[in-house]
């Protein structure tokens, strides 16, 4: 008499049931695909950073304007520095905190004050870099500018310049980005605070290019 036990239900060899084929095969591109998308993604976050400035290389010519975005002292004393050569004919410190006048950030620095009398424009309203991009916009449409160099870190360069391309479509923007030797892009993966605050803003920067992109589809 044949009999059955508790251990046939997995077929004579004692194996377990095999994934139907369509699953298996569903199975394997979902993880080709998956590797592809990291590959992809990797690819993208070196590119993004091999792309970035490493050195202060001065505009090739004059700009109507200057735009510093703000996050750092040296930023405002560059683009200062710039404005004092001649690169433009005013400069908008954009970002700056509500409660900070211009005194206030001409006492920081006392060769470049007397600028402030004349030539500086304060904007308080941005909060972010889109903001800073809707202020910029704003005040080169009311001086009529078509030329700006921007003056920011050189890790948020290329989103701070994709950003003002996106609001400033027929204006020319030169780039002027800022090292900071804390931020030692060259070197990158030997310092994990480093990688994390270049993988944020590649991060972000995807984020940014995809919002323009539905803004520009249902525009």
């Amino acid at each position: 008499m044949l009999s059955i036990g508790p251990g046939t239900a997995t077929g004579d060899s004692g194996t377990p049931p095999q994934a139907p084929a369509p699953r298996r095969r569903c199975l394997r591109v979902g993880f080709l695909f998956s590797c592809l998308v990291v590959l992809l993604f990797g690819a993208g976050f070196l590119w993004f950073v091999r792309l970035m400035p490493t050195s202060e290389t001065a505009p090739a010519g004059n700009a109507d304007g200057i735009v510093v975005l703000t996050g750092g002292a040296f930023r405002i004393n560059d683009a200062l520095d710039l404005l004092a050569a001649g690169r433009g004919q005013r400069l908008l410190i954009s970002g700056v905190n509500p409660a900070t006048r211009s005194r206030e950030i001409s006492r920081l620095m006392p060769e470049h004050q007397h600028w402030f009398s004349c030539c500086v424009d304060l904007d308080h309203s941005a909060t972010n870099t889109i903001g800073n991009a809707i202020e910029t916009r704003r005040w080169a449409k009311a001086r009529g500018f078509k030329s700006l160099i921007v003056v920011t870190s050189n890790f948020h360069m290329p989103r701070a310049m994709a950003e003002l391309a996106h609001q400033l479509p027929d204006v020319t923007l030169v780039p002027f980005p800022v090292v900071s030797e804390r931020v030692l892009v060259e070197t990158w993966w030997t310092s994990p605070s480093t990688t994390r605050l270049l993988f944020w803003e590649y991060l972000k920067y995807i984020v940014a290019r995809a919002r323009m992109r539905l803004q520009n589809s249902f525009a």
